[in-house]
């Protein structure tokens, strides 16, 4: 980090419901909710899981984490709708997605536990390239609608 330069601390992902979406991805990454964060016990009231979360890499999500500047956080949005995904070229005016995420795995084999993990938290999948020799992936989208993908980086 300079003092220079401004440093990305974490990705925004609006949605609907915090707290559900945080949860795919904590259990997707194997992330961490920063302190106070953590869902509160069954049946007690969740004030945070319906406004704004953060997750950090690590075990307990602390400074070291932050430092990577990786963290995912999650904000509320009464009118969000979820982006619009297509492949292939766009044309002027078409509705496209703003951003999405990159996750790699390390092999062909890894790339297919992860599809199957996805699928099991509720994600579903956009599109499959699986096949391709140089890059294998997949296109999913979380349960928010956001979509990422996953693909092997050699």
């Amino acid at each position: 980090m300079s003092a220079g330069h401004p440093f990305v601390s974490q990705t925004v992902l609006d949605c609907r419901h915090p707290r559900a979406l945080a949860e795919f991805y904590r259990e997707l990454l194997g992330y961490s909710y920063r302190p106070g964060d953590e869902p509160p016990p069954a049946g007690e009231p969740d004030p945070r899981g319906e406004d704004w979360l953060v997750l950090r890499p690590g075990p307990d999500g602390g400074p070291g984490a932050a430092a990577a500047g990786r963290g995912l956080a999650f904000q509320a949005g009464a009118d969000y709708v979820p982006p619009v995904w297509t492949p292939g070229p766009h044309r002027p005016g078409d509705q496209q997605q703003m951003l999405h995420l990159d996750l790699t795995v390390p092999d062909p084999e890894s790339l297919e536990r992860q599809r199957d993990r996805v699928i099991a938290l509720g994600g579903s999948e956009l599109y499959d390239r699986s096949d391709d020799v140089d890059e294998p992936l997949y296109v999913f989208a979380d349960p928010a609608g956001h979509p990422f993908c996953i693909f092997v980086s050699g």
